[in-house]
């Protein structure tokens, strides 16, 4: 019943990233090809036409099949229980999301729909074999016995590919590729196209506060919102909605979740709108870009609880690589608009400033005095800024700044202030900040 909830591209999305989606398509074509071997053997009896040596009899096809039953039933069961448990273990001390990746993974779901074909082929042709021993079979031995060595193959390449992918750099590489096909994807299909990219200004008086309320039916997060059919919608009944939430945010029942502004003699139907936002009980990354951050961000929050730096360093470094395609390809503008470039829908303001703090935010204040950490962000904001537009570098600087002088409360060994300090003055000369800098080590120097 959820599914017939969810709009075509949430229940596309929710398919695909469950268990169901492709095992149920290898049993499909499993099942199409039982039918096929026994075609061959019951009516065509293909096992006539060739020499006798290449064909079985039915009892011994019936051991074979009935053997391997169990065989793959086993193999199945034996690793993906095992390959859980260490899931189990690695969720705990890195994301608990790390399962259901891991599970929504390409890779893993054909290995789990070869080992579930496989099994259901066997148990439906084991169905269909006589106890005559008169009985002769060709296609279902040879097909049974291929189907058995390629699980066999399969199953080496499950362990493979599962030992490869825990390893906690590819998980990390992993979630920064999927935050960055929701920038590519989603938000410049969706967003991107309808933005106004030269600045501009809530201005108060023209979209005061007081407008009309949309309220929501349901409470959840905001999982979805179509903005092409919303900007469709707000220009035939010319008004220009406003959203109070964003994306990836939790709402209430009742709570104001559109805000808009119309002519006196216009009537709309506020149903028509609420129907473009998609509100679920979880987040989802469809369109959530925060949240592909925070789940990078756990990671290393993790790694750092477990006195894992060299995984908190990583992280940092695919951090500071997925904001800078934030920068690069978004624009931060709240408008959106319609073809005749009139204002139909207000986003809540958001900045680059806002996802930085998302990114390193956190990992800053859980690192507490662990220096290295320390200066290895601010040695990734430095990269950063030589890689990006002059735009930025305000926001990259003064996080720095506001991070060295947290650093300068705290008692800091030499060698540890040396190092964040020249990273510092890096930044400083990749940012012309030179002048500024210096006031930052001279305010440092009295304080300590």
């Amino acid at each position: 019943m959820k599914y017939k909830k969810m709009s075509k591209r949430q229940r596309w999305q929710e398919l695909r990233s469950t268990m169901w989606y492709t095992p149920g398509i290898y049993i499909f074509l499993s099942m199409g090809l039982a039918i096929f071997t026994l075609y061959l053997d019951l009516e065509l009896d293909i096992s006539q036409h060739i020499p006798i040596k290449f064909s079985s009899k039915a009892a011994l096809t019936r051991i074979l099949v009935s053997t391997l039953i169990g065989g793959i039933l086993t193999l199945s069961a034996f690793t993906f229980n095992s390959l859980l448990v260490v899931l189990t273990t690695f969720s705990g001390q890195f994301s608990p999301r790390m399962l259901l990746n891991f599970v929504a993974d390409k890779k893993t779901q054909h290995v789990l729909g070869i080992f579930n074909g496989s099994f259901v082929y066997v148990l439906l042709v084991f169905l269909f074999i006589s106890n005559n021993d008169n009985e002769l079979y060709l296609a279902i031995p040879i097909t049974t016995v291929i189907l058995a060595f390629f699980t066999a193959v399969t199953f080496i390449y499950f362990i493979n590919h599962a030992t490869t992918w825990m390893q906690v750099h590819n998980i990390t590489d992993n979630m920064k590729k999927i935050s960055k096909r929701i920038i590519t994807f989603s938000l410049l299909k969706d967003i991107e196209p309808y933005r106004i990219t030269e600045n501009t200004k809530l201005n108060d008086k023209e979209y005061p506060k007081d407008g009309h309320m949309i309220v929501s039916k349901e409470s959840g997060y905001i999982q979805l919102v179509d903005y092409p059919k919303l900007i469709k919608l707000a220009t035939n009944d010319n008004v220009v909605m406003r959203f109070e939430y964003s994306v990836g945010e939790y709402v209430l029942t009742g709570t104001p979740i559109l805000t808009y502004w119309k002519e006196k003699d216009i009537t709309i139907n506020e149903h028509d709108y609420l129907m473009t936002i998609e509100i679920g009980h979880k987040q989802t990354e469809i369109q959530d870009l925060e949240f592909g951050v925070n789940k990078l961000s756990e990671i290393a929050i993790k790694a750092l609880g477990n006195n894992d730096p060299k995984t908190a360093a990583n992280t940092i470094h695919q951090m500071s690589e997925l904001l800078q395609i934030i920068a690069k390809l978004t624009h931060f503008s709240p408008f959106l608009v319609d073809d005749e470039k009139n204002i139909r829908v207000i986003l809540k303001e958001e900045d680059f400033e806002f996802y930085l703090y998302k990114g390193f935010g956190y990992i800053r204040h859980y690192a507490n005095e662990n220096w290295v950490i320390i200066t290895d962000i601010i040695a990734s904001l430095t990269t950063m800024a030589k890689s990006m537009d002059e735009q930025f570098h305000d926001d990259l600087w003064n996080f720095a700044v506001q991070t060295a002088k947290g650093v300068a409360k705290n008692e800091i060994y030499r060698l540890d202030r040396k190092f964040l300090f020249d990273h510092l003055s890096n930044l400083a000369t990749a940012t012309n900040r030179e002048s500024e800098y210096k006031k930052v080590e001279q305010e440092y120097l009295r304080e300590t």
